[in-house]
């Protein structure tokens, strides 16, 4: 069992008056973590503490915050196995995807610390007795609300972007992984000033009293309809809002590739923690010229899995996050079925405890569907055929959400094509996930706003202050 205690002020244990909430293993419902709610009251007394402390630490010399951040990085590799543990325990993903997930938290951090002290301002060319230059500055009080689903490599990327650019972050975790969230913060705190980094854990509730504080910056990755929430919160306040949202993922599968290979990456986009990735494949559109060998293989895929606890390392397809989340899948899936759709495996909720939810194939489906229209974040495959590229990629764009899209194709010009045609943050093509390092999504429509990840990020946590000089009189210094 996990204990979670808070940070509030630069001193654990502080707050949690609001009551007690627990966290259930997803794969056999066991608890596992038992957690503290903060009051409003507290989360209040929490960012005053922290504008406390803002000054100092954006005053400290950008090497310093670079020093203290890569020290924060070896404190979260110490203790990467328990973070990996504490991920498969409280939200069910495979443990080697968990270890994958704090190994590239750590690389994030090393990045930040890293990219931090280079960053610097602008020269203007002014009069000749005039200095004029532009200076990035920290925003000041950060507030970060983190989600579940990659906990320690999300957290860290906007932890270590918002702490090496000079700001003060109070970090709120998703309540269905909190305990990863405090042995993160714990591991960040022990490298950094006191006050630095506060801790406030609970429900949504909390979550909302965070944003609706007067923060400088509010950085959520989560669900559209909270963003949207914590965008008209910031409307209020003035607080900048750094958004990446939910998806409904595109995959493309021209005429002109092998369609084993095509259903082999739709299998990884799809099932990968079972779905439950922000930029998961949630529909496909496959060309009729390579449509029936491609679901026979992606049905194969699907059937070849095998599902398990995450702790098991023989697992490829561990639970759902929770028993709620996963009657969400499924009642998208029937829907479906009730419009016209076939599953063609899966579809099934299995006997047993825990969340489980097997990879599913599903034909036949329309473009109007909920179950295409909308985000699943489950390891289900909705295949639409389509009679033309130019009709997969009409139908790829058509959608409220904007995060990413993924293309198959042997052509150059159709991926060329689809670059530049399809209205989201990020375009892969014939691979499903990658990408070089330093890569910065910038999410669109309601998938979100502002960069995430990359260099882009930490000017996302900066501001900008022009500056001009004169000799007093107008004269010479």
């Amino acid at each position: 069992m996990y204990t979670v205690a808070q940070l509030i002020g630069g001193v654990w244990g502080a707050g949690g008056e609001g009551g007690e909430l627990v966290v259930h293993d997803p794969a056999d419902g066991t608890p596992v973590t038992t957690v503290p709610v903060a009051t409003a009251d507290e989360v209040g007394k929490a960012v005053e503490a922290a504008g406390g402390v803002a000054t100092e630490w954006a005053a400290t010399a950008p090497a310093e915050r670079a020093a203290a951040l890569h020290r924060a990085a070896d404190a979260v590799q110490a203790v990467a196995e328990e973070l990996a543990q504490a991920t498969t325990a409280e939200m069910g993903k495979p443990l080697g995807d968990a270890r994958g997930g704090v190994a590239a938290g750590v690389g994030t951090l090393r990045q930040y610390a890293e990219l931090g002290p280079l960053r610097g301002g602008r020269t203007l060319h002014g009069g000749h007795a005039a200095m004029d230059f532009m200076a990035p500055e920290p925003r000041g009080l950060v507030a970060a609300i983190t989600p579940w689903n990659d906990p320690v490599a999300v957290s860290c990327g906007l932890l270590g972007a918002a702490l090496v650019t000079g700001n003060v972050v109070l970090y709120k975790p998703s309540e269905r992984t909190p305990g990863t969230g405090w042995l993160l913060a714990k591991a960040l705190d022990s490298a950094l000033p006191a006050g630095v980094l506060s801790l406030l854990t609970g429900g949504p509730e909390v979550g909302a009293a965070l944003a609706g504080q007067e923060v400088d910056v509010v950085a959520h990755v989560g669900s559209t309809a909270t963003g949207r929430t914590i965008a008209a919160a910031g409307a209020r306040t003035g607080a900048k809002v750094l958004l990446e949202n939910g998806g409904s993922d595109p995959l493309v599968v021209d005429a002109n590739v092998d369609p084993v290979w095509a259903a082999d990456q739709a299998a990884l986009g799809c099932f990968a923690n079972a779905g439950q990735i922000c930029v998961a494949v949630e529909r496909i559109y496959v060309h009729r010229d390579v449509a029936e060998d491609f679901v026979d293989a992606l049905v194969d895929r699907a059937e070849a899995l095998r599902t398990g606890p995450g702790r098991d390392p023989e697992t490829q397809l561990g639970p759902l996050v929770d028993r709620r989340h996963r009657d969400h899948v499924h009642g998208q899936v029937t829907a479906a079925v009730a419009e016209g759709a076939r599953i063609r495996t899966g579809g099934r909720l299995p006997d047993g405890p825990g969340a489980f939810y097997p990879a599913t194939v599903v034909t036949d489906c329309r473009h109007e569907m909920a179950l295409v229209r909308e985000e699943t974040f489950g390891p289900v495959a909705p295949v639409i055929v389509v009679d033309s590229f130019s009709e997969g990629l009409r139908c790829a764009a058509d959608s409220p959400y904007g995060l990413a899209a993924t293309v198959l194709t042997g052509s150059m010009s159709h991926a060329h094509r689809a670059w530049r045609e399809l209205p989201v943050g990020t375009v892969k093509i014939n691979a499903v996930f990658g990408g070089a390092p330093g890569g910065a999504a910038q999410p669109r429509r309601g998938s979100g706003q502002g960069f995430g990840y990359g260099p882009e990020l930490l000017d996302e946590f900066s501001t900008v202050k022009t500056v001009h000089i004169e000799a007093p009189g107008g004269g010479h210094w």
